[in-house]
């Protein structure tokens, strides 16, 4: 399961989820406000590995990792 935390203010977190989206990607959006742990936005959690920012090559391997990948 990939989640998206989120801020409905976060330029970075929408590019991520369109970037998401065009590799057909499914996740689910979560709001970081109401997640005590997180700090900066956006992260994305692949079956419970995390990974801050908007790191294209940390989230390629974490969803290959997983066989999420294409």
């Amino acid at each position: 399961m990939v989640k998206v935390y989120t801020t409905p203010t976060c330029a970075y977190c929408h590019a991520l989820m369109d970037w998401l989206e065009s590799k057909d990607i499914k996740y689910v959006e979560k709001d970081a406000t109401k997640e005590s742990d997180i700090k900066t936005v956006p992260v994305t959690e692949v079956d419970g590995v995390r990974i801050v920012g908007f790191d294209r090559p940390g989230i390629k391997k974490a969803l290959k990792a997983a066989g999420l990948w294409k």
